[in-house]
């Protein structure tokens, strides 16, 4: 039988693919972006295509700093008497 509670290496293996993870998604919807703004013949789609590509390059640099920050271990309190 497994171990119900999981180990700290195995909780920090899956927070590290969880962000990476998330850039891959980011650079999958950028990728899309560009695809889309490439093949676009009006400004509609073209719009769209940017609009895609920035809000999935903002994803590649927010979502990862903030699940750390999240996931940061609390420091020691050193100041107990």
């Amino acid at each position: 039988m497994t171990d119900p509670v999981a180990s700290k290496d195995t909780v920090a293996r899956n927070r590290y693919m969880m962000m990476a993870g998330s850039r891959l998604a980011g650079a999958g919807g950028a990728v899309f972006g560009v695809i889309l703004l490439g093949r676009a013949q009006t400004l509609g789609p073209q719009m769209l295509g940017v609009a895609i590509v920035i809000s999935a390059m903002t994803m590649m640099a927010l979502v990862p700093r903030a699940l750390a920050a999240r996931w940061r271990t609390p420091p020691e309190d050193t100041t107990t008497p």
